[in-house]
């Protein structure tokens, strides 16, 4: 009885060893996967975020927006412009210098004009339209330098032939993209510019320019 005893006991002893480093094996292997599967979410997620500063870089580091806003009547359309990751944007618009009395006469008549950002351009709560355009470095100076051009040769405003649609479609016209008639709302002409160019986001410029 003592002997078999004697030979239980080790196996006894084997028994509690492998109960013991059971659990301990099922951890590290539990942790293994776990730290793997850590592992490839990271390797995923680089991978998204490096795709996403690829595409933004192949549509350039630079932009024109075309963007419509509601106003006390007609609405306003006009343009941002600048480069992307950066908070600071330019904003060209063509509006009547003044208040009311400039408003309704400038549809009868020529009126002395703004070309700057007026009065609700940079809320986003009323913004109705927008269409954004990329641009490559050397194009970008190029469109900006006519942006600025423009601005200075617009001295007047009238609701018939030198409107903000106009404005706006002349830079868009400067950049090589179709544009639709432009005697229609603001909201409607930016939706409109989008749609006529099939909502292409890259332009460059023509050597000519």
């Amino acid at each position: 009885m003592a002997n078999r005893q004697t030979r239980l006991a080790p196996c006894l002893l084997a028994g509690l060893t492998l109960a013991l480093l059971l659990p301990c094996k099922t951890e590290s292997a539990y942790a293994q996967e776990n730290d793997a599967r850590a592992g490839s979410e990271s390797s995923i997620s680089r991978t998204v975020e490096d795709h996403k500063r690829t595409a933004e870089a192949a549509k350039g580091p630079y932009y024109v927006d075309f963007r419509a806003r509601t106003a006390a009547s007609w609405g306003h359309a006009f343009v941002w412009y600048g480069k992307t990751g950066e908070r600071a944007v330019e904003v060209a618009g063509l509006t009547p210098a003044g208040d009311t009395l400039e408003y309704v006469l400038g549809h009868v008549t020529f009126v002395p004009s703004e070309t700057g950002a007026s009065y609700g351009d940079l809320d986003p709560e009323y913004l109705t339209a927008h269409y954004r355009v990329y641009l490559n470095e050397a194009d970008a100076k190029k469109v900006f330098a006519y942006i600025k051009k423009l601005r200075a040769s617009t001295p007047v405003w009238n609701a018939e032939t030198m409107n903000c649609t106009g404005f706006i479609g002349n830079i868009a016209e400067f950049m090589g993209l179709k544009t639709p008639n432009r005697w229609q709302r603001p909201e409607n002409y930016v939706n409109n510019l989008k749609a006529i160019n099939g909502g292409r986001q890259i332009v460059h410029l023509s050597s000519a320019q």
